[in-house]
């Protein structure tokens, strides 16, 4: 139920942020101003008796995530994934959210199995490991198949995770609507639609039939892909709260130490992931929103795998060509194209300034050329950012929400990989690629084949089609409709006829 109710929920994390000391390190890493830092403190400290106290044997960052919830977890996990925002010392304590939180017993685990496959859990698998990893929605535990021996992965959905997503996302959609009612300029970002985009999402991670339908088609997808992998999908291991896969055998990603020891090229372990990220979402509209260390290992030939996909993105072909054309206009340095781009696009209204805006482009654009990644202030430039578009009046995109965050995210881990990487270098040969192949003549007259095509189908039924439009333009205007109040008028005597309960219906009918 979204309702005022949630204001104890809101105050709760304040107060839980302030008493396990995680309000003054966030606002350190984000370098929120005085009056915002002061802010935040007087309205928390007050409350934070109120709040959980978490595991004190963890850092003040996790240990407050962890104790709100599921939803704050993934917040924390994005936030693990950008040290060149949040700095390396808090970027490494929010790591352990990734796949360390605390598990839940082997028993509870088995017994989950046991119910979804209806077997028993030693007639399926050996060797049934504790959990090997544990995340905020679910936990993993390593086994082998009875029947072939072979290693495989099982996902189990953590006892009462729906309740607990549900509370947290009916907290986030009482906060959108305040900031909607207290602050209009900020309805642009359309916070709402935000919130509604991220319960889509998290509640179609809650359904493991589903992650096991978009492994296969991401399988499907990428089969022809140099360096990556995905492990295979054991279908007839897997429910609605369980899912069995091939074990993926490699080293974390996020492990620097053991890739260097293991004689890996870590710079170009930072380009492919990247750049295998472009590949995905702009050739096939397909890609794999969740992409942080967590669900990344590099097999022993130096493979990238993938895993856990619980949140899959699609954009359409049109919005790739747009997102495309953005990139390669940031790339060749035409902010002029960028801009109207965005015009074309609807992205900005139509009365506004192109130049200006394309003025206001090159300054976003313009400080990432010439320098080395290390030098450039994220947090400054998304900043920067902000202030553009609430300037141009540029509406949230909610189909490109989950687009632009693992963009995010995947630079972070690229950067983890090589602190000196260069996104516009890297992101170049896909892009133009990318261009080449669906954008000028060739891509025209792909396009207009398709069109072609699709109208050939319809040719025997066209001429019907065009009769009964000329007959539905020469006809003459339908008369009006027949006035409501007898109708009314005799469903309210029936009703005096019944006594009061008719009269109530009457009225109902009304």
């Amino acid at each position: 139920m979204r309702g005022p109710h949630n204001i104890l929920r809101l105050i709760r994390t304040g107060a839980t942020l302030e008493r396990t000391g995680a309000m003054g390190l966030i606002m350190d890493a984000f370098e929120a101003p005085p009056l915002v830092r002061g802010t935040m403190r007087f309205l928390a400290w007050p409350f934070q008796w109120m709040g959980y106290k978490g595991d004190e044997t963890t850092p003040p960052a996790p240990r407050a995530l962890t104790a709100l919830g599921p939803a704050y977890i993934k917040f924390g996990q994005i936030l693990s994934t950008r040290p060149d925002l949040v700095g390396e010392e808090l970027a490494g304590q929010l790591r352990v959210l990734q796949d360390k939180l605390p598990p839940f017993s082997v028993d509870v685990a088995k017994a989950s199995i046991t119910h979804e496959l209806g077997h028993l859990v030693e007639e399926m698998f050996d060797d049934f490991s504790p959990p090997v990893a544990a995340a905020s929605i679910a936990q993993v535990h390593k086994a082998r198949l009875r029947d072939t021996g072979e290693a495989v992965a099982i996902k189990v959905l953590r006892p009462g995770i729906e309740k607990a997503f549900r509370r947290d996302i009916d907290a986030f959609y009482f906060a959108a609507r305040m900031v909607e009612l207290l602050a209009p300029g900020a309805r642009r970002l359309r916070p709402t639609e935000v919130i509604a985009h991220f319960e889509g999402v998290v509640m179609g991670e809650l359904d493991l039939r589903l992650e096991a339908s978009s492994a296969s088609e991401f399988s499907a997808n990428t089969s022809g892909d140099t360096g990556f992998q995905l492990p295979p999908v054991q279908w007839h291991l897997s429910s609605r709260r369980v899912m069995t896969m091939g074990w993926a055998d490699g080293l974390p990603l996020g492990d620097n130490a053991a890739l260097d020891a293991a004689g890996h090229d870590r710079a170009e372990l930072g380009e492919r992931v990247l750049q295998l990220f472009l590949n995905h979402a702009l050739r096939d509209g397909y890609f794999h929103a969740d992409m942080h260390q967590g669900n990344l290992k590099v097999a022993g030939n130096g493979d990238i795998i993938a895993y856990d996909f619980g949140i899959m993105g699609h954009i359409d072909e049109y919005t790739r060509r747009v997102y495309a054309e953005i990139l390669y206009g940031f790339i060749k340095r035409d902010y002029r194209r960028v801009a109207e781009v965005h015009f074309e696009a609807g992205y900005v209204p139509a009365d506004r300034d192109v130049d200006a805006f394309a003025r206001a482009l090159r300054a976003v654009g313009e400080p990432i050329f010439g320098m080395d990644a290390s030098r450039i202030s994220m947090g400054s430039l998304l900043s920067y950012l902000f202030e553009v578009t609430e300037r141009f009046g540029m509406e949230t995109r909610t189909e490109l929400i989950l687009l632009q965050r693992t963009m995010v995210v995947v630079e972070g881990v690229a950067r983890s990989l090589n602190p000196q990487i260069n996104i516009w270098q890297v992101a170049r040969p896909v892009v133009e690629d990318y261009i080449k192949k669906t954008i000028g003549p060739r891509a025209a007259l792909r396009d207009f084949g398709r069109t072609a095509a699709v109208l050939s189908r319809y040719g025997p039924r066209l001429p019907g089609l065009v009769e009964a439009a000329l007959i539905r333009q020469s006809a003459p205007p339908a008369p009006p409709p027949p006035s409501p109040w007898p109708m009314r008028i005799a469903f309210a005597g029936i009703g005096a006829t019944l006594g009061a309960g008719g009269a109530a219906l009457a009225l109902a009918f009304m």
